[in-house]
C-alpha cells in the first residue's frame, strides 16, 4: 500500500504512460480531447454576441451549473483563460440568483437564451464553481469585479455554509454531519457529490472560520463514501441516505446509473491528490473487477443484480471507471493493479462518443484523460 507522501511525490505522473503510450501520443490524445469538446463538429461549446459562452446538453437541450462548471475546470486545466472568463461571465449574466429563497446559488438548469428552467440550484455546481474559482486564482491571479475569482469562491462556499443560520433558505452541507445535500431542501445525498479532494482546497482557500469545516467535510465525505461503496461490488447508488444505504423513492435513483459513474472518477483524483484510502482503494478494484467478468451494458443493483435497464452512458460510464484505477492501483487486491491497467488500456482504445448523448459521456472521458494523463492539477 502506497502511503500518501509517496503518492504526492509522484503527483503528476501518468498512467498512460506506465501501461506503455509514448508521450506524444498522450499529448496528442489530450489535445484532441479540447478539440472534441470546443471546436469540432461534434462540440458543444458556443460563443454568442454578447462575448460570452455556454455549454449546452446534447441530451436535454438546456445549459447546466454541472456542465458549466466542468467546462471551466477542463478551460483551467488546458490554461485557457480566455474560455474560463467567457463561461463564467454567462453563468453570472444567466445562472446567478440575486434575491429569492436561493439567492447566492446558481440556478440549475437554463435555456440557451438565458431564460431559467429552475429557481433552484444542485450543489455539485456550486461545489464545482467554487474550486474552478479557487485554481484560476491560483494559476492566473484575481482580477476585477466577478473576475477576482477566490473572492467569488468565498461568496460561493459562505452562502453554502451559512445559508439557514445567517441567510435565508437552506445550506447546501448538512451542519451536523457535514455531507452534502442532493439539494438544499433535502436530507439525503448524491455519493458522486462528494469531492474529498476540493473540500481540502477549500480548507486554504475558503473563509478562515470556515477552514475547519472543509477539513472534516473532507473526512466525513471520505469515511461517506465507504459506507456508500457496496463492498463486494464497489458500487453505489445515484441517491443514497446519510448512512450511505440506498435513497428509495418513486424518482428511482438508487440503482447504480449515470450520476453513480462519477464516484470512481472522485475516489481516483483523491487519491493522487491527497494519498490513497485504503478502503475506498478497495471498493474501486472491487468495482473494477465486477465489470470485468459482467455486461457492461446492463444496469444493476448496488448489490450486483441486474435491472432491465440499459446503460444510458456508456461511454462516461467506462472512462469513471478507468479514472478509478489512481485508486484501485494501490488496492492490496491480489489482481487489482492489473484490472486498474486493463480499464486504463480500455479508455485508451475508446473513442469519444458522438451522437445527442455526448455532453455527459464526453465530460467524464476529458476528466478521465486529464488525470490518467497526469495533467488534472490542483496548483
Amino acid at each position: 500500500m502506497t502511503n500518501a507522501t509517496d503518492t504526492n511525490k509522484t503527483l503528476g505522473e501518468s498512467m498512460f504512460a506506465q501501461c506503455g503510450y509514448a508521450q506524444d501520443a498522450i499529448d496528442k490524445r489530450v489535445s484532441q480531447v479540447w478539440h472534441e469538446i470546443f471546436e469540432g463538429p461534434n462540440k458543444f461549446y458556443w460563443e454568442n454576441d454578447e462575448g460570452l459562452a455556454y455549454v449546452m446538453d446534447t441530451g436535454n437541450n438546456d445549459v447546466r451549473t454541472e456542465g458549466m462548471s466542468y467546462a471551466m475546470m477542463i478551460a483551467l486545466q488546458y490554461d485557457r483563460k480566455d474560455v474560463f472568463d467567457k463561461l463564467w461571465g454567462w453563468v453570472m449574466r444567466h445562472m446567478y440568483m440575486e434575491d429569492g429563497h436561493h439567492a447566492h446559488y446558481f440556478a440549475w438548469s437554463v435555456a440557451p437564451d438565458g431564460t431559467p428552467n429552475s429557481n433552484g440550484p444542485a450543489p455539485d455546481g456550486e461545489e464545482y464553481f467554487a474550486m474552478d474559482l479557487f485554481l484560476a486564482s491560483r494559476r492566473w491571479g484575481d482580477g476585477e469585479d466577478i473576475y477576482e475569482y477566490s473572492a467569488w469562491g468565498r461568496e460561493i462556499l459562505r452562502y453554502c455554509v451559512h445559508k439557514g443560520e445567517r441567510y435565508d433558505g437552506e445550506p447546501m452541507w448538512n451542519p451536523d454531519n457535514k455531507l452534502i445535500k442532493f439539494i438544499p431542501e433535502t436530507e439525503w445525498s448524491d455519493p458522486s457529490y462528494h469531492l474529498p479532494h476540493f473540500y481540502e482546497v477549500f480548507a486554504e482557500e475558503a473563509d478562515e472560520e470556515d477552514r475547519p469545516f472543509w477539513h472534516e467535510a473532507a473526512a466525513a465525505s471520505r469515511r461517506y463514501l465507504q459506507a456508500a461503496c457496496d463492498e463486494r461490488t464497489g458500487m453505489n447508488a445515484e441517491y443514497a441516505d446519510y448512512d450511505g444505504k440506498p435513497h428509495v423513492d418513486e424518482s428511482n435513483h438508487w440503482h447504480f446509473y449515470s450520476d453513480a459513474y462519477r464516484t470512481a472518477a472522485n475516489i481516483g483524483l483523491d487519491a493522487a491528490w491527497n494519498g490513497p484510502q485504503e478502503v475506498l482503494c478497495d471498493r474501486v478494484a472491487a468495482l473494477q473487477r465486477f465489470f470485468l467478468i459482467h455486461d457492461r451494458t446492463s444496469v444493476y443493483a448496488i448489490d450486483g443484480t441486474a435491472v432491465d435497464e440499459v446503460v444510458l452512458h456508456p461511454v462516461g460510464f467506462l472512462a469513471a471507471t478507468a479514472q478509478g484505477a489512481l485508486a484501485a492501483v494501490h488496492s492490496a487486491q491480489p489482481d487489482a493493479e492489473h484490472n486498474a491497467r486493463e480499464w486504463v488500456r480500455m479508455l485508451w482504445n475508446t473513442p469519444m462518443r458522438t451522437g445527442t448523448r455526448r455532453y455527459y459521456d464526453n465530460f467524464l472521458y476529458a476528466f478521465a484523460m486529464l488525470a490518467l494523463s497526469g495533467k488534472y492539477r490542483y496548483e
